[in-house]
């Protein structure tokens, strides 16, 4: 597949259902090429083997992606207990295999009370961390481990949505930087037995929590030339933060990346918008002021 020299002016958020198999750079330079997109980028990676939500941002709304980052997610997953992998997912080799225990539904719900809340995990050796510059993932196919600082995470919610033994299915609503391969491999190492993903599914990311849209509907509907009504508004993602209306002296100063009187508005970020309800970009409020942080290159006709 060709890469376009010059895309076209397209900008929105796109609710990608990631199919298995794809790494989300490819899902996102795929969707990048069938709009036509001069720049694309997505909120937060799911790995190859995973499935589910991606939120692509074309053109401007790319200029949100990076405040999405930080958004709660939500998992669906089913692991597999009494089998280890090199990876803690399908995609690698076995390293271990164990008799499990005898288990049921309440005695893995109980093990799952010490993994609810704010707690430290250990970053598995097969993620894109970096050590002196170089990715743990590399580093790992080398053969080589190192030590990995324990980081704080939240889970939120975590519960058992069925137990047939070997398999376990949960869900997890955790912060940013779970490792749901770890979570499922430490709640099995607290049963006394081992674990591996067998599957993995994102159904929510921050405030998006539905309308997904398959791969091959994108598709479809890209040659039907109906592709830019799948896309939400470029802030779709943001709309948990306040916004302010600007007259048109402000909203051409901030437009130009000065700084405008915030009037009553409260500290802290602020989804920033001009007349006839057109997207400015994003502001941050210090004080009496409102800073431009990202100003959107938008027509009002596409908002």
């Amino acid at each position: 597949m060709g890469r376009r020299r010059n895309g076209r002016d397209v900008h929105g958020v796109l609710l990608l259902d990631k199919p298995a198999g794809l790494s989300s750079n490819q899902a996102v330079q795929k969707i990048r090429w069938l709009f036509q997109a001069r720049k694309a980028g997505h909120t937060g990676t799911l790995d190859p083997f995973a499935t589910g939500l991606l939120p692509v941002c074309l053109g401007e709304a790319s200029k949100t992606a990076a405040f999405m980052l930080d958004a709660d997610k939500t998992y669906q997953a089913r692991a597999r207990l009494g089998i280890a992998t090199e990876t803690g997912d399908i995609e690698g080799a076995v390293v271990l295999e164990n008799e499990n225990p005898p288990l049921d539904r309440d005695s893995i719900d109980s093990a799952m009370e010490a993994f609810r809340g704010t707690i430290e995990q250990v970053p598995p050796m097969y993620s894109a961390l970096k050590h002196e510059g170089k990715p743990l993932y590399k580093l790992a196919r080398e053969g080589k481990e190192v030590a990995r600082a324990p980081r704080s995470i939240t889970i939120h919610r975590l519960e058992v949505l069925s137990w047939h033994a070997p398999d376990l299915e949960f869900r997890v609503r955790c912060s940013k930087g779970t490792y749901v391969r770890t979570l499922a491999e430490d709640l099995a190492a607290s049963l006394g037995t081992c674990a591996h993903l067998r599957e993995l599914r994102r159904t929510a990311s921050g405030c998006f929590d539905s309308g997904m849209v398959s791969l091959e509907t994108v598709v479809a509907t890209v040659e039907q030339g109906k592709g830019d009504d799948l896309l939400l508004p470029p802030d779709a993602g943001l709309t948990d933060w306040p916004r302010i209306d600007l007259v048109a002296p402000a909203a051409i100063r901030f437009s130009h990346g000065n700084p405008v009187d915030a009037g009553t508005a409260d500290p802290g970020m602020i989804r920033v918008y001009g007349p006839e309800n057109h997207l400015l970009g994003l502001g941050e409020v210090t004080g009496q002021a409102l800073k431009p942080r990202r100003v959107m290159n938008l027509q009002p006709a596409n908002n």
